[in-house]
């Protein structure tokens, strides 16, 4: 296996470069990042059932080094070293937060009786190891109510983890999500689930080894837990901005804001402790307007919005400001300051893209020209972590105005490989467009050299050379990158790039294991996209389907090579009808029984042609999580 190569000269002069250019050197944030701290365990090391490590720390311990090494960006070495502070810290009187036992953070509420639960992280383990610091501080009280801030995995995957099953069997535990919750959580993780898990693998270099000239950080956190992810559907609702509600004996103000940092938000406020959380609304860097791993484009104008109603309607009165991410605020005028250089952050990048776009710049020229301006880039929490200044202004555009950027040579491109052929034809042959970018890689061209040898990659894979050295220009872009995902995405297609992994043997579906949790209608949206329309032809059918266990019914119909289903209708005349657990409806789905086998088993039960329902999930794809991102 062929490994990363050190920096270059060009990488280190970009470093220094960068140096002159960052805000005034502080120590505050680590003032704040450890204020409170009560306890941690070692090296944050937590272990699935099987004793396999799902989220720790030791691996990130060559970051204790002051100085960032010239294989790391140096303003993305100080975000690394920030994310390295683990542990229970305590917010304010009865608030307290666990932070860096994975991406995000989880925090408690004390009640009266037992502890709200907001975010409960990724997975259940990690979310289970927080529970468990948190009761061993402040006593063995049961969670009695658990708040998703928004429909991001990184904020409900871990929900099992601080819910039983028989807590949640009985349903006695207060579970509030944003309107919208749920569609969007399903949209996001389970639609488009297999695309964007495979992405986020670069994203957040889940693959890379960690170390200086691997994953050091992904800037909004340290990386992504590995755990068990679960999603318990919530069972109360927020839609107004207003809300009150006394939960536990704490009372709570909500603030709901759609179209943000995700699509279904909300913000809200603790009266009686003074305290505001904004969800991910506000953290300690710039976030996405549009997240590489995938999602829809965010609305930056909302978001502006949104920030600034909150500091109207409790900006006066906070004491102590804290998110789901990274670390809290505490005054009101450091708090307000802080809302308002974030909520102009996303304004600016919205605004000035548009002002540049009126003007007739495309994506790509808006984003080379776009600057902050002094006021907001002398702060460290409005540097590029995670989002970036160059990325978030092509979101705006393509909100606003799509991907097209207007130019009818762009309208209907070639595709990748048959451009990429037609690019080294005229380049004069391989060995010749590879004389050409290894010339601009001496240069330090990295970027000139990723486009041209992009092509020759595509024309002919094979061709060890010609991914080598796109390997090499990656690498230095993603030494260079300030954002933990643009470093994420570069090193990572540099290590596949070097090392290709073979084809799957057996495809292996990402997101699978959220199908078992899901609401039917959500369920049977997920069907429906793996659905191979060329596959299915003209095939007609017709099924009714309930599922025994929650006696729903549900007709389900092809034609036209689009797969139906409607809630309490049924045919007269079906192919089949099929009665079915939804356990094992998922099973049969996921390939892993036959619907023979279920009849056998008593849990499912087929009157007329069960062969229809084989043939029906004999259309359905199974997707390939490990399908190429870098190569064809």
């Amino acid at each position: 296996m062929q490994g990363p190569k050190d920096a270059t000269e060009a990488t280190c002069r970009a470093h220094a470069h960068l140096r002159e250019h960052l805000p005034k050197a502080s120590d505050e944030d680590f003032e704040l990042s450890k204020r409170g701290f009560i306890a941690t365990i070692p090296d944050a090391r937590i272990l699935n059932d099987a004793g396999h490590a799902v989220w720790e720390m030791t691996s990130f311990a060559f970051e204790a080094e002051a100085t960032p090494p010239d294989t790391v960006n140096p303003s993305l070495w100080r975000q690394a070293k920030l994310n390295m502070i683990h542990g229970l810290f305590k917010v304010t009187e009865r608030i307290y937060q666990v932070r860096n036992f994975d991406l995000s953070n989880i925090t408690f509420i004390e009640g009266d009786k037992g502890y709200i639960v907001i975010d409960p992280l990724i997975s259940s383990e990690t979310a289970r190891a927080s529970l468990d610091l948190m009761r061993k501080h402040r006593g063995d009280k049961p969670v009695t109510a658990v708040i998703y801030t928004h429909s991001h995995v990184d904020h409900y995957g871990g929900v099992k983890g601080v819910l039983s099953d028989e807590e949640i069997a009985r349903g006695d535990v207060r579970i509030l999500a944003p309107e919208g919750f749920l569609e969007e959580a399903v949209s996001e993780n389970v639609l488009a689930g297999n695309a964007m898990g495979r992405r986020a693998t670069y994203m957040y270099g889940a693959l890379l080894p960690r170390g200086p000239k691997g994953h050091v950080d992904a800037g909004l956190g340290k990386t992504v837990s590995l755990g068990q992810v679960s999603l318990v559907p919530p069972n109360e609702i927020i839609s107004e901005t207003g809300t009150k509600l006394v939960v536990d004996g704490v009372e709570i103000i909500f603030q709901m804001t759609p179209d943000t940092e995700a699509p279904a938000e909300m913000n809200f406020y603790f009266p009686q402790m003074k305290a505001l959380c904004m969800a991910e609304n506000c953290s300690c860097h710039m976030h996405n307007i549009y997240t590489p791993r995938g999602a829809q484009v965010r609305d930056a104008k909302s978001w502006s919005y949104y920030i600034n109603e909150a500091i109207d309607l409790f900006g006066a009165d906070t004491e102590v400001l804290f998110a789901s991410h990274h670390w809290p605020r505490w005054g009101s005028d450091v708090a307000v300051e802080f809302l308002k250089k974030q909520r102009d952050m996303y304004k600016y990048v919205h605004d000035q893209t548009l002002r540049f776009a009126n003007h007739g710049l495309t994506p790509t020229e808006i984003a080379e020209e776009i600057t902050l301006p002094p006021s907001l880039a002398r702060e460290w929490y409005t540097r590029g972590y995670y989002g970036t200044l160059n990325h978030n202004a092509k979101a705006v555009y393509q909100r606003y105005l799509g991907w097209f950027d207007g130019n009818p040579a762009n309208l209907h491109k070639l595709p990748p490989v048959e451009a990429g052929k037609r690019y080294v034809e005229l380049a004069g042959g391989a060995d010749n467009l590879l004389k050409h970018a290894r010339a601009a890689f001496d240069k330090g061209e990295y970027r000139w050299v990723a486009e041209i040898v992009n092509h020759l990659v595509f024309a002919d894979p094979s061709n060890a050379d010609a991914r080598h050295l796109q390997a090499d220009a990656l690498e230095q872009m993603g030494y260079q990158a300030e954002s933990g995902p643009w470093r994420g995405f570069y090193l990572t297609a540099a290590m596949e790039l070097r090392n290709p992994r073979p084809p799957s043997a057996t495809p292996r579906t990402g997101a699978a294991g959220q199908l078992r949790a899901l609401p039917a209608e959500q369920l049977l949206d997920a069907l429906s996209v793996r659905l191979n329309g060329p596959k299915a032809g003209e095939r007609r059918m017709a099924l009714n389907l309930e599922f025994t266990d929650t006696k729903e019914r549900y007709l389900l119909s092809l034609e036209n090579a689009v797969l139906h289903h409607v809630k309490n209708k049924t045919e007269a005349k079906p192919d089949a009808s099929i009665a079915i657990t939804r356990a094992g409806f998922v099973d049969l789905l996921l390939g892993e029984k036959t619907l023979d086998a279920l009849v056998a088993a008593k849990s499912a039960k087929v009157e007329g042609n069960g062969g229809a329902l084989t043939e029906l999930v004999g259309l359905l794809d199974q997707f390939d999580f490990w399908f190429e991102i870098v190569m064809p």
